[in-house]
């Protein structure tokens, strides 16, 4: 079932009323502009065929007018031959002729109103969906500005965390100077205790080296004097 039910509901429906309480303004907008368009064919599509059928009754009435000129000229004729008899039956003839004429004439000015009517109709219909395609792209455009406002804002939020964390790293840094501060005291006040271990872990292992190789070297020694005594 359609939004509206008579092409009057169209014509006197507020619009802004409407959609304005409705859950969905964008979705009915576009709703009801579908139902004005639909409308408009049907009301257009009427009105055509009306025009077809004035254009038809017109053949008809001005071809009774004709034959009613014709029995008249035989109306004519007879009197002219002293033939009373056939004047009275033309007479009558062409008087049904004139009053079909003038059933068919009525029946024109009746779709005349039916057609001037919808020419009428159409045009406030127009105006009303003209009034209604304006509503949904002010909705369109106000729903692009309010997502465009959101993407803003989202943006602006993204942006003070990463103000967040700079101002953490600036307090990072803050410390790391403060104890460069620290340790550039002890410059020029012999080795720390921790370098002062690494140099005897550092020594330890040139003695181990040092000694495997006196180690190597005495074993060969003996080698060497007995390759040579003989």
């Amino acid at each position: 079932m359609g939004i509206f039910s008579r092409m009057g509901d169209i014509i006197n429906s507020n619009l802004n009323s409407m959609i304005e309480k409705a859950e969905n303004p964008e979705k009915i907008a576009r709703l009801i502009i579908q139902e004005m368009e639909d409308t408009l064919v049907e009301v257009r599509t009427e009105a055509a065929r009306s025009i077809a059928e004035r254009k038809e009754l017109q053949r008809k009435a001005e071809s009774y007018e004709a034959r009613s000129d014709e029995w008249a000229s035989k109306a004519e004729l007879a009197i002219s031959k002293e033939r009373e008899d056939l004047a009275r039956g033309a007479i009558g003839a062409k008087q049904q002729a004139e009053q079909m004429a003038e059933v068919v004439r009525r029946e024109i000015q009746i779709l005349d109103e039916n057609v001037e009517k919808a020419d009428s109709d159409l045009q406030k219909l127009q105006a009303k969906l003209n009034e209604a395609k304006a509503k949904h792209k002010s909705l369109m455009m106000r729903g692009t500005t309010a997502q465009n406002r959101i993407r803003v804002r989202t943006q602006l939020t993204d942006s003070k965390v990463d103000d967040a964390l700079a101002r953490y790293e600036r307090v990072e840094r803050k410390v790391d100077d403060l104890e460069a501060q620290v340790e550039s005291f002890d410059l020029g006040k012999g080795q720390s205790l921790e370098s002062q271990f690494a140099e005897i872990e550092s020594n330890e292992a040139v003695e181990d080296e040092l000694s495997q190789l006196k180690a190597r070297m005495t074993k060969s020694e003996p080698k060497a004097k007995k390759a040579a005594t003989k």
